[in-house]
């Protein structure tokens, strides 16, 4: 076969060339659509703000609104967006944002049906700043702001109890408990009435995309039942993960019922032994998550108080037909026990 002839410098240099002037020419695309998003983003405030103005001033009712829609369609009939429910919105985000500064720092910076879906859905204008905020951080779509609105990702971030601040160096310790959501929310999970806790993992891990979702960005799935040899005995990890922004290994130990004080110091096995054997130089301190039906918040803190390692104790709220027929923790420990005499040492979890 014939040899392919190596580049000349020139035929090198060009190519680097084109290269340099691609990623030019994408990143000026880019900063085009969102000049437009923001015009015309702009435009809709004003426009709202008009509205606002007019029905405060000459006490117009909301019938103006649909004359309007009518009037401007008719004069721009090739332009979308001048329907009576869209003036509606303008009107309303120009009332809920009266500064136009706003409009260039925050609200132009997503797309218009963002910004209405988060009018509409929020009400709070702390938490409406901080969907907008998340929204151009991790470029959702609207479909997935949608679901992290209705799932409360506003009220669930942070509420984890761990030792963090005790734990962890400042900034990382707020990073991270800002990470940790309580609860977690699973009820995209295909469960049956009666599982136990190796099927919950099971079904993580068969929607694998949908937990990295809820657990939310940076996080890189390592394994399930990870294996780690600790003193010449076999340990299993339900869950591991990586965090890819605060560059460190991130523990999940999965439980179906109330927590238990024990269960720190289980993860405190776990994280000392990943931060010996799997953390490299570069890598932050391991982070454990210990995730229950429920908690006692005096237990668990008690439970923290003197850990040195850093772990969370979060909750699960699992699939809503599932709620009242989960097993009670007598009746799991009894049920777990009776498996762990029939596998023997096939069960490598405990209960």
């Amino acid at each position: 076969m014939p040899k392919t002839p190596a580049l000349f410098p020139e035929e090198e240099n060009y190519f680097a060339l084109l290269s340099g002037l691609k990623k030019r020419i994408q990143s000026a695309q880019i900063k085009a659509v969102l000049a437009v998003n923001r015009e015309l983003i702009l435009l809709y405030w004003q426009i709202g703000r008009e509205i606002l103005a007019r029905q405060q001033a000459e006490g117009w009712g909301g019938k103006v609104i649909e004359r309007l829609a009518q009037d401007l369609k008719r004069e721009f009939p090739d332009m979308k967006g001048f329907s009576r429910s869209n003036l509606m919105y303008m009107r309303a985000f120009a009332e809920a944002w009266p500064d136009e500064q706003f409009v260039h720092q925050a609200g132009g910076q997503i797309p218009w049906k963002h910004n209405c879906v988060i009018l509409e859905k929020v009400k709070d204008p702390t938490e409406r700043l901080w969907y907008i905020q998340q929204t151009v951080e991790n470029g959702w779509s609207r479909n997935v702001l949608v679901l992290q609105i209705e799932s409360g990702l506003f009220q669930r971030q942070g509420g984890a109890i761990t030792n963090f601040e005790r734990t962890l160096p400042s900034p990382q310790s707020d990073l991270v408990q800002q990470l940790i959501k309580d609860p977690y929310h699973l009820e995209f999970l295909p469960l049956g009435k009666k599982f136990q806790e190796r099927e919950l993992e099971n079904a993580l891990v068969a929607h694998i995309r949908d937990f990295l979702m809820e657990l939310g960005v940076g996080f890189a799935f390592v394994g399930s039942q990870y294996y780690l040899n600790i003193g010449g005995e076999d340990f299993y990890l339900d869950l591991l993960f990586y965090h890819l922004e605060l560059r460190c290994f991130i523990i999940i130990d999965l439980k179906m019922g109330e927590f238990k004080a024990e269960y720190s110091g289980k993860m405190n096995l776990y994280v000392s032994a990943v931060d010996d054997l799997l953390r490299k130089k570069h890598d932050n301190p391991t982070i454990g998550i210990i995730l229950c039906k429920s908690k006692n918040k005096t237990i668990a803190e008690y439970a923290l108080r003197n850990v040195n390692t850093p772990i969370a104790v979060s909750t699960h709220k699992l699939p809503k037909q599932l709620q009242e027929s989960l097993p009670t923790a007598e009746q799991l420990e009894m049920e777990l026990e009776a498996a762990v005499k029939e596998l023997g040492d096939d069960q490598p979890d405990e209960p």
